[in-house]
């Protein structure tokens, strides 16, 4: 199994994506629309969960990439950039990107404890 793995987040890079993004966490995140986001990060900081597993991937040789959506698309504009949904996450193969998590499992996550256990499958 392939040693990268790629987080995309359902959100922009720029300056005022991100400013809204974070207000719209604030005021009402149960309709914030990234999953990912919310999962891996507080309003401030990230997660000490996700912060100390994504640690542990890193320590045992995983390459792990973030991308905003428009980071990623304009990257892989070639050949992946509008194939998928966000937020999603993918594993890097000899050929190709995978999905390791779709984007319909992540909206469904209730807690950082399920994404951990879904990326972790793939050790």
């Amino acid at each position: 199994m392939s040693k990268k793995i790629l987080f995309i987040y359902n959100a922009n890079s720029d300056t005022g994506s991100k400013m809204l993004d974070f207000a719209h966490k604030i005021v009402s995140p149960a309709t914030y629309n990234c999953a990912l986001c919310s999962l891996t990060y507080g309003n401030f900081t990230e997660n000490n969960q996700w912060k100390t597993f994504r640690e542990s991937l890193l320590a045992k040789g995983y390459e792990l990439e973030f991308f905003h959506k428009d980071e990623f698309q304009e990257r892989y504009k070639s050949k992946f950039g509008h194939a998928f949904t966000y937020p999603i996450i993918l594993v890097e193969t000899a050929h190709d990107l995978e999905v390791l998590v779709t984007t319909e499992k992540l909206n469904a996550f209730e807690g950082v404890e399920e994404l951990i256990s879904s990326v972790g499958s793939i050790q």
